[in-house]
């Protein structure tokens, strides 16, 4: 005949907390009001252990209780679990940075990649010296890296998130048309005519041909050529320094700093114009999943992103 195992025994936190209570203070009266209830239910919370643990634990001495054998082998023990489980119900405690030790998996776009990359180097480097970053490129489609855990952040332009997932908007930008040094759009004042009978370069990883700006010249009867469609804005940006190709790319609004994305066109020798269009502005933001809203080293990560875009003046919403 096959043995039935026996049922997992139900545990009782608050029996725990009720033993080290008595123990210490070797009276119902005193465990009691330690414990914030009356003796009466503290009495009972005594009968309960006594039949649990087949021991009286505590005994009658004149006006006095005194602990048994088996209490006194328990108390040490009983104390130490009731410390152990205020640790480890009690609320998250903020990280030092200087302790962390890991890696952060970040999901961008390869201009936001370059553009958050010094800075959270640098931050890493003077707050949290043990942690390393990985940037990975966005995926080709929506995906469910944040619900997956395959990623620890995503930041750009968030469009495909899981309903679950927390977002929070960084920057707003405009887009600016960029062109080489010496290009004929940087002689006299850029029009929508000019701007359209240029050669363009667009900048989609999902090989699209049109985008807002096509809209905004199709309403005044216009349409530009695009020459090539490239996945990333920094081989674009390359391309248009070397070539007459116009490259749109986020820049700051105008009254504001200098928008760490934009550092990637400085140092192509791009020249940045006004696009004399009305264009949607792109919202920049960061997104999360709900397991890490509570990390101290996640929230360290979400803070040192918006230190970095913020640096050098991005308009927060």
């Amino acid at each position: 005949m096959p043995m039935s195992s026996s049922p997992e025994p139900v545990l009782d936190a608050n029996l725990a907390v009720a033993l080290n209570a008595l123990l210490a203070e070797q009276s119902v009266t005193r465990a009691a009001a330690r414990l914030h209830t009356s003796p009466a239910a503290m009495s009972r919370t005594l009968a309960r252990l006594r039949r649990v643990l087949q021991d009286p634990l505590l005994v009658r001495a004149g006006q006095t209780m005194v602990p048994t054998p088996r209490a006194q082998a328990l108390r040490d023990e009983a104390a130490t679990v009731v410390r152990r489980l205020g640790a480890l119900l009690a609320p998250g405690a903020g990280v030092d940075p200087a302790v962390l030790h890991g890696t952060f998996t970040l999901q961008a776009a390869d201009l936001v990649g370059a553009a958050l990359a010094p800075g959270l180097l640098r931050l890493a480097g003077q707050e949290a010296p043990g942690v390393s970053l990985r940037f990975r490129a966005e995926e080709w489609e929506a995906g469910p890296a944040l619900r997956d855990g395959r990623i620890d952040l995503e930041v750009g332009s968030i469009d495909h998130v899981d309903p679950e997932t927390r977002v929070e908007h960084l920057v707003t930008l405009r887009m600016a048309a960029a062109v080489r040094s010496g290009h004929p759009l940087t002689e006299g004042p850029l029009t929508p005519d000019r701007l359209a009978a240029a050669e363009h370069v667009v900048v989609s990883r999902r090989g699209r041909f049109t985008g807002p700006l096509d809209t905004a010249l199709a309403e005044r009867n216009l349409h530009r050529r695009v020459a090539v469609v490239l996945p990333g804005h920094l081989a674009a940006m390359t391309l248009a320094a070397r070539s007459d190709v116009v490259c749109l790319v986020p820049t700051a609004p105008p009254g504001a700093d200098c928008s760490p994305l934009t550092e990637a066109a400085t140092a192509l020798g791009l020249r940045l114009l006004d696009i004399p269009l009305p264009l949607p502005p792109l919202a920049i933001g960061m997104a999360w999943h709900p397991r890490h809203a509570a990390d101290g080293g996640h929230h360290w990560l979400r803070g040192a992103v918006r230190r970095t875009l913020h640096a050098s003046g991005g308009r927060t919403a």
